[in-house]
């Protein structure tokens, strides 16, 4: 198993407004027709389901996670550290 840090994206149905964006500080919210796309690196499986539980405490449609490969160009999202 690798230590590094994995991207994920997590499609949630609605628009979530800043407050509900403050429960996911790591991600780079992207709003896509009806939904919220939320794109940030967790550091293992135990961070995922953290942030999974925490989408069902809230009440919030999960619609998918996907694990994303990285682009070489393609910049980290923002607040995710080097």
């Amino acid at each position: 198993m690798g230590d590094d840090p994995v991207l994920y994206e997590i499609r949630v149905h609605g628009h979530l407004g800043p407050t509900l964006l403050t429960a996911f500080p790591a991600f780079e919210p992207e709003q896509q027709g009806a939904d919220t796309v939320l794109t940030g690196l967790l550091p293992d499986a135990a961070a995922l389901f953290g942030v999974l539980s925490e989408i069902e405490c809230l009440g919030l449609d999960l619609l998918e996670v996907r694990r994303v490969s990285v682009r070489p160009n393609q910049p980290p999202p923002k607040g995710d550290a080097p």
